[in-house]
């Protein structure tokens, strides 16, 4: 792997990935590691990921991701998953829903009824970009690029990317993996639909007096938004609370020892005495719906949240990303001999690919964030009966099981 700075230049590559999280270096991997040339444009002010510090644990990351199994596989036949820091993957053994109102609905789902060891793995977004960054160390056919991108053209012989500094990137594909605002997809002229959830999502961490047993936990509380605690190392949770916006602002005022008490009250105590983890440390990122109207343009594919952001409730947002590069990797891999990497009918495939899976998620949080983020008592009553009769159902469960995992 190269690393140059900027410079009046041209680079020459088949695919060139633009952003520089999680999405973006696994699909420079995957790439890579099917043969392709592979340019990683990353933004001047990227950070560089810090040093391990010896003899010292590293603070816990606050923010996490919920990996199902299509991203184990994919992250898994790319070497990266065995580069993780195993101690700090925590499984998922069971799933807790809880509902709210005078008669709340419960919901439950294990590894065992599912017939698989794990629900998902609960994995920090410093562990995983970490071990991405150790694998494309190794990657012979990577270069990567420094700047800022100030222009996007494509043709029937190939797309290029020109940096500020005049540097060009020439390529057959172009990946944008540069999130939800991103720069590739305004470039292309796709639109997209935008609806703000008006809620925060808050994340911290806690060390928990009892132990978890691997189970996440779910709490919708109607006007106070969804909490979820995920089971971290250790009896250690990790939290993620949508709410909406004036509620995050007082969260975000408050001390995390006031936080853990809210929390213990919410949970009812099935974690005993909640403390924070040190150092202190809460993070609160704006929800919303963004539904881009195409993820495909000329030498174009999108990928994670440039193709889609979906509400955090499922946690399925990354693993959608992850989906999205399999993919595309599958489809180019499986293209006839005479097409190129950025074909149009070879991009469309990918398209189609996607459309209903990510179409499903999309409409399944979204409409259960607009189901439980009512008060209406009758309809809190309704959605109460429907968890505990969807609990006593176990084909259809089974069926949501193996959606949520991507099996």
């Amino acid at each position: 792997m190269n690393s140059q700075p900027t410079s009046t230049a041209r680079h020459d590559s088949d695919v060139c990935i633009v952003g520089n999280g999680a999405i973006a270096k696994t699909t420079a991997l995957g790439f890579a590691q099917a043969g392709h040339r592979v340019t990683l444009l990353i933004p001047p002010s990227a950070p560089q990921p810090p040093a391990p510090q010896l003899g010292a644990e590293q603070p816990w990351d606050v923010r996490v991701y919920a990996v199902n199994h299509t991203a184990h596989t994919l992250l898994s036949s790319l070497k990266v998953w065995g580069a993780l820091d195993a101690a700090r993957v925590a499984p998922v053994e069971s799933m807790v829903i809880n509902g709210d109102g005078k008669q709340p609905g419960d919901l439950a789902f294990d590894a065992f009824g599912a017939h698989v060891g794990s629900l998902a793995w609960i994995v920090e977004d410093r562990n995983l970009n970490q071990a991405l960054d150790a694998a494309l160390k190794f990657a012979p056919n990577v270069n990567i690029v420094s700047g800022r991108a100030t222009g996007l053209a494509a043709n029937a012989d190939g797309a290029t990317v020109t940096l500020d500094d005049g540097a060009v990137i020439a390529s057959a594909l172009i990946v944008g993996a540069d999130g939800g605002q991103s720069w590739v997809r305004g470039h292309c002229d796709i639109g997209l639909d935008y609806r703000s959830y008006h809620q925060r999502a808050v994340v911290a961490n806690f060390s928990c007096e009892k132990p978890h047993h691997g189970v996440a936990y779910q709490w919708f509380t109607g006007h106070e938004g969804i909490v979820a605690l995920l089971p971290l190392p250790g009896d250690r949770v990790s939290l993620v609370w949508s709410a909406p916006d004036a509620l995050a602002e007082t969260l975000m005022r408050e001390t995390l020892s006031e936080l853990a008490v809210r929390l213990a009250v919410l949970s009812e105590d099935k974690l005993g005495a909640l403390r924070p983890l040190q150092p202190e440390c809460v993070k609160d990122l704006p929800l919303a719906l963004i539904r881009p109207h195409a993820i495909t343009a000329p030498r174009v594919a999108l990928v994670g949240d440039a193709a889609h952001v979906v509400h955090p409730l499922a946690g399925h947002g990354m693993n959608l990303g992850f989906a999205d590069v399999a993919a595309l990797l599958d489809t180019i891999a499986a293209r006839e001999g005479h097409r190129s990497i950025g074909d149009e009918r070879v991009l469309a495939r990918y398209a189609r690919a996607r459309k209903e899976d990510v179409l499903l998620m999309q409409l399944a949080t979204d409409g259960l964030a607009r189901l439980f983020g009512t008060d209406l008592e009758p309809v809190r009553v309704v959605r109460n009966l429907g968890l505990n009769l969807l609990d006593k159902l176990p084909m259809l469960k089974r069926r949501l099981m193996a959606q949520a995992m991507g099996k």
